[in-house]
């Protein structure tokens, strides 16, 4: 065969085999190929695996797949009364289990958030845990918080007394890392941190999840000054921190130089372009690997002719060589005689910064203890451990972020996240915003009962301190609270019995399907989300024909959620020239010819979609 008719097989293949781990980076294989068993897994299949493979799996491994493809029947409800300039404000808390936020998420965060960063529970056996039976994920949310009357199950710890301790702990999070990076954009990457408790299996869930080659590094975390003083064997004083980007768009983050790093920087031959260091003018490859790069230089003092050692090689091509002789940036020593010459590395050069490393120390980063005074500084006597805000900065800084990118914290605990973003707005004139999501664990306080109160009273606090502080506040200080709850839709119960009784019940529950008791910014809420807009897209209440209609994204969507629609109403809101409109099925009243002419006008105006709930 020719080689180019087999590169005209085998291209198209391994293009279109590209493509699919791209999208189900969990199907790839040790050899870069594809596992298709794993794709109809993804896709909601029963597989049976019974060929030997590398794999990684546990009890109820293929139970995650179903959770994942499961639609969560909750919905986000405002609260007004615990935000802070709610109607402005692009930030978010949200008080919930994380899986079900997750999912109700997917379609208005999708690809939209650069930087993902999440303390999980370590699995030590004392830690608060979610539950690995999500059967009923929203029904059994309500149960543990009181929403409903239940026969009290609830969420616990995992005890290594438990026979699936690690499997329990694994169903827990791949749920949640699998639709976390549904919403990262091309270029965002994940922070997880984790002890040496679940390391290993946090690499292997991630490596499927994201692709083995989409992992960045484990920065270490040194966060003790010594050892607890109860250590009886070896004393840990590190975290594991492990970074994954989305894909290989991400570019890494430099961080600004340090005093020490500056001082390096020096300036012996009075250069008028200002200090500098000497750079190594080799490189590591042989004469043998790289003979292009092995040539002789002249020192122009001693007109000698220079060559590198025969175990390396110039680290430039003898044309930049002679733009460096050019531009003055060869430098041979203060003599002029050295044996080989090294590189004016200007400190006007560093433009962005140096490179991150995998060690981050506490001087730079801070500490657990430093954590605990910033927390009892806002609130004094709080028992709770959070993160350093100086290591979520730093963090943020790898991370690469743009001026008016969001950062999600699904694990959120007492707000550090969204204190190390409102902190890089305010030094840095950006407009960044947050998103929170935490359970309502209980703390056993009084005043501050769940870790959300912690968290909200902690970021009102913060942000008010910031506001009256000298040099000025950033734009946004404020944020949207957002509680989970029940869809405020009736749900049609598929497994209710089938007698003529039940079955009248329930067509007369999906004939009045909304919810007693939800107003009608509930539901504008919960409809913006299944359009696929973030709950802080603005919206602009109008009045037409006499009647509220809810303009959503300066018009893109107009919802209208009156209870008795008119003629003039519709063809108000056609005018208006909407892409998008969604009305309550309630409002025809069933006036069939009254929603045939709904239709048709908004056909005729260019609506792109016309839907009713």
């Amino acid at each position: 065969m020719k080689e180019t008719e087999h590169l005209q097989k085998t291209e198209p293949t391994e293009n279109t085999c590209s493509a699919i781990l791209q999208m189900f980076p969990e199907a790839r294989t040790e050899g870069g190929k594809v596992d298709f068993d794993r794709i109809r897994l993804a896709l909601g299949d029963a597989v049976d695996f019974g060929k030997e493979r590398f794999a990684m799996t546990w009890p109820g491994r293929s139970e995650c797949f179903r959770v994942i493809q499961t639609p969560s029947l909750g919905t986000l409800l405002p609260r007004h009364e615990q935000s802070i300039d709610f109607g402005t404000t692009g930030n978010l808390i949200i008080e919930g289990d994380n899986l079900e936020v997750l999912k109700l998420v997917q379609k208005s965060y999708m690809g939209a958030v650069k930087m993902i960063y999440i303390d999980p529970p370590y699995n030590t056996g004392n830690d608060f845990l979610y539950p690995d039976d999500f059967s009923e994920s929203i029904q059994t949310y309500l149960e543990y918080t009181g929403q409903v009357d239940s026969s009290g199950r609830a969420f616990s710890t995992n005890t290594e007394a438990n026979g699936r301790f690690h499997s329990k702990w694994l169903n827990m999070m791949y749920p949640r890392l699998y639709l976390a990076r549904n919403l990262l954009k091309s270029d965002g990457v994940m922070f997880i941190s984790i002890d040496d408790h679940e390391v290993h299996n946090l690499r292997r869930m991630c490596d499927e999840i994201f692709g083995e080659e989409n992992f960045v590094c484990t920065f270490v975390w040194e966060k003790r000054y010594s050892p607890p003083p109860d250590t009886k064997e070896v004393g840990y004083v590190h975290e594991n921190i492990l970074l994954y980007r989305k894909s290989a768009d991400y570019t890494m983050g430099l961080l600004p130089l340090t005093a020490e790093q500056k001082a390096r920087y020096k300036n012996p031959d009075k250069d008028p372009r200002g200090d500098w260091k000497p750079m190594d003018y080799t490189c590591r490859y042989t004469k043998d690997e790289r003979p292009n790069l092995y040539y002789k230089i002249v020192n122009p003092n001693t007109k000698k002719g220079v060559f590198p050692k025969k175990t390396r090689v110039w680290a430039f091509s003898p044309e930049v060589h002679k733009a460096n002789e050019k531009e003055d940036r060869i430098w041979w020593g203060k003599d002029g005689t050295a044996e080989v010459p090294a590189l004016k590395n200007f400190l006007t050069d560093i433009k962005q910064g140096m490179m991150p490393m995998t060690l981050l120390k506490q001087e730079v980063v801070g500490n657990t203890d430093e954590a605990t005074k910033e927390l009892r500084e806002v609130i004094p006597d709080l028992k709770y451990t959070p993160k350093p805000i100086r290591l979520i900065k730093r963090l943020a800084q790898i991370a690469n972020l743009s001026p008016t990118d969001v950062v999600l914290d699904f694990f959120a605990g007492s707000g550090t996240t969204a204190l190390a973003v409102l902190a890089l707005n305010r030094e840095e004139k950006t407009s960044r915003t947050f998103v929170l999501v935490q359970l309502p664990e209980p703390t056993g306080q009084k005043d501050l009962p769940t870790v959300t109160e912690i968290a909200k009273e902690r970021i009102r606090r913060v942000a008010q301190t910031m506001k009256t502080a000298v040099g000025g506040e950033p734009a946004d200080m404020g944020f949207r609270v957002f509680s989970l709850a029940d869809s405020n839709f009736t749900p049609w119960e598929a497994d209710s019995a089938k007698d003529v009784p039940q079955l009248s019940q329930q067509l007369e529950l999906h004939v009045n399907h909304l919810r007693a008791g939800r107003g009608p910014e509930d539901i504008l809420y919960e409809l913006l989300l299944k359009s696929g807009f973030p709950p802080t897209t603005p919206v602009e209440i109008k009045t037409v024909a006499g009647l509220t209609v809810y303009s959503v994204a300066d018009g893109a969507l107009v919802i209208c959620l009156e209870r008795k629609l008119s003629f003039d109403l519709i063809r108000g809101i056609a005018d208006a020239n909407p892409e998008r409109v969604v009305c309550l099925d309630e409002g025809f009243a069933g006036n069939d010819q009254l929603k045939a002419n709904a239709v048709q006008t908004f056909k005729t105006k260019g609506v792109t979609s016309f839907k009713t709930v």
